[in-house]
């Protein structure tokens, strides 16, 4: 059995898919490409996939990860054509490996996320930004299935900041202010999503942006404690290429630094 590590988006209107539309549209997608599919055994099979850590509806994402299980051997670049072709556009497969190191989960340890505030001046994000990470804890209250659960949102930051545009400008976009933040948290638990950390900005500075964020998930992956980057996850398996093949063009890690780490 040959198991393929994938690397796809969700883009554009796409950020609003679940993750269960997302199950149903890939498992069409593996239909459409005839892709020799393993299946679980019982009653009711179904394709061997297994996803890691989507993201939330409603954010947007360069970094989601899921496994599948193949009967036949495939190469992992011509399969994501074939699979990145049968999904809609913002549903794209951008990377593909095959599995040679167990654990893909085990090395998602941390997450990169960009949050846009529109209305929101740099200047005045930067002072909440200090307050959060003056704090020493930041409690917020999340409802779950089981009611109201109050957490602390700081202990999981590894880093927060203000950012510039490409261009220079701080904070601005179009004819508003846009405070752009940049967001480095660790996978711990109670897990601390990019909303938990909107809700403590707000209880500790009284931020509150006047639309929705736009939130999306720049990477995920190993995180580097020192240098405050956080590395491609399927780095490892590229590496583990057996002897007498050669690694697929391409296969440097991709990283996303994000300055120096603030704990």
């Amino acid at each position: 059995m040959q198991r393929i590590r994938l690397r796809y988006t969700k883009r554009g209107r796409l950020r609003f898919t679940s993750h269960r539309d997302f199950q149903r549209a890939f498992e069409r997608a593996l239909r459409r490409a005839e892709v020799p599919m393993a299946y679980s055994a019982g009653f009711t099979p179904h394709p061997k996939v297994s996803y890691a850590n989507a993201a939330p509806t409603g954010t947007g994402s360069e970094a989601e990860f899921l496994e599948i299980a193949l009967v036949e051997p495939r190469d992992p670049e011509a399969l994501r054509e074939l699979l990145d072709a049968s999904l809609p556009t913002g549903l794209d497969v951008v990377d593909a490996v095959e599995a040679r190191v167990p654990g893909l989960a085990d090395r998602l340890t941390a997450s990169v996320w960009e949050l846009r505030l529109d209305g929101v001046a740099a200047e005045e994000a930067e002072r909440a930004v200090a307050a959060f990470l003056a704090a020493p804890a930041v409690e917020v209250e999340r409802r779950t299935k089981n009611g109201v659960r109050t957490f602390d949102a700081r202990a999981a930051v590894a880093e927060l900041h203000v950012v510039a545009e490409p261009g220079g400008d701080v904070g601005r976009t179009g004819a508003g202010p846009c405070a752009i933040l940049r967001l480095v948290v660790r996978h711990e638990t109670p897990a601390v999503r990019p909303d938990d950390v909107l809700s403590g900005l707000r209880a500790v500075a009284d931020l509150a942006p006047p639309v929705p964020a736009a939130v999306t998930r720049l990477a995920q992956g190993p995180l580097d404690e020192e240098s405050g980057t956080v590395t491609d996850p399927l780095a490892a398996d590229r590496e583990a290429v057996p002897a007498g093949h050669s690694k697929a063009p391409g296969a440097a890690a991709a990283t996303v630094r994000t300055g120096t780490a603030s704990t």
